[in-house]
């Protein structure tokens, strides 16, 4: 395992303590003052704080589990299993949509009282912490290529906007007073289909992952540019790259001359793998087929 590699598994691994931490601390201050508060858009909030802390441990796991090295019966790794764990977060966040749309439709249609005043003093500083959150989290999971800890930071930004969601129902309903009671239940609703939307985003491209979908045109475009700067490559043809877990697996076709050895041959390729296993620390397996140069004449 290269040490970039390393280095990334470890940083993704300290976001999600912080995930954690941050939203099991979030989820009790939400269900303290939504339930005293008489707030249910702050309770829908709550659910989907407590639904992150599962979530984030899921995604935990996965982490320590895909930072196993390759084995006889793996031997690409256990990296597949991230995009797994993100299509159960995915599953969690479409729970707890479905649990607070339906909660809030039948508030809407039953009278209650109006929320406390001081539940927005509350969230107002959830909000701004969420989005600090999410920027946090989000630019970890680019530096660590982690679409696990991608799906963990937008968990971050839907709380964010189901709290200003919750904001909003809320002081209308505390303007306007008697007979807008339900505009804090119509926030939740709002919050409901917004975690939806994001739960799309957050499973379309681990799907494309797990599919081996073609997504990868710039780490491309970088194989091709060191690929012909070794000794005796002449140029490139097919270049397929697959994600599994930190790592990206390569199938390349290089060009050479026709005109060598097959141990030639054999030598080149290997020291085209090592230099690109070497410039692009983030490759994983890479898989060489040597073509000649006049093979299409």
């Amino acid at each position: 395992m290269s040490q970039e590699i390393n280095i990334n598994q470890q940083t993704a691994i300290k976001t999600t303590y912080f995930s954690i931490i941050s939203n099991a601390l979030l989820a009790l201050v939400k269900w303290i003052f939504g339930y005293f508060g008489n707030s249910y858009a702050l309770i829908a909030d709550a659910i989907e704080s407590t639904t992150d802390i599962f979530s984030s441990l899921l995604i935990l796991i996965g982490f320590k589990y895909t930072s196993r090295p390759a084995d006889k019966n793996h031997p690409y790794g256990h990296g597949r299993l991230e995009p797994l764990i993100t299509f159960i977060v995915v599953a969690f966040l479409v729970t707890s949509a479905t649990v607070i749309a339906y909660e809030s439709i039948v508030n809407i249609k039953a009278p209650h009282e109006l929320p406390k005043s001081y539940t927005l003093f509350i969230l107002a500083p959830l909000i701004i912490w969420k989005e600090v959150s999410f920027q946090l989290v989000m630019r970890k999971a680019k530096q660590t290529n982690s679409s696990s800890l991608k799906a963990d930071a937008w968990h971050h930004r839907s709380d964010a906007i189901t709290s200003v969601a919750a904001f909003i129902g809320i002081s209308i309903a505390l303007f306007f007073g008697k007979g807008y009671e339900s505009a804090d239940d119509w926030a939740a609703l709002f919050s409901s289909i917004f975690i939806l939307y994001n739960s799309y985003k957050i499973f379309r491209p681990a799907l494309g992952e797990i599919m081996d979908e073609n997504l990868y045109d710039d780490l491309i475009d970088d194989i091709r540019k060191v690929a012909v700067t070794v000794n005796g490559v002449i140029g490139t043809e097919k270049c397929f790259v697959r994600k599994s877990g930190f790592y990206y697996h390569v199938d390349l076709h290089a060009m050479v001359s026709a005109s060598i050895t097959v141990k030639q041959g054999h030598e080149i390729a290997h020291n085209l793998k090592n230099t690109l296993r070497k410039n692009i620390p983030q490759l994983g397996h890479v898989l060489i087929h040597v073509e000649p140069d006049d093979y299409n004449q």
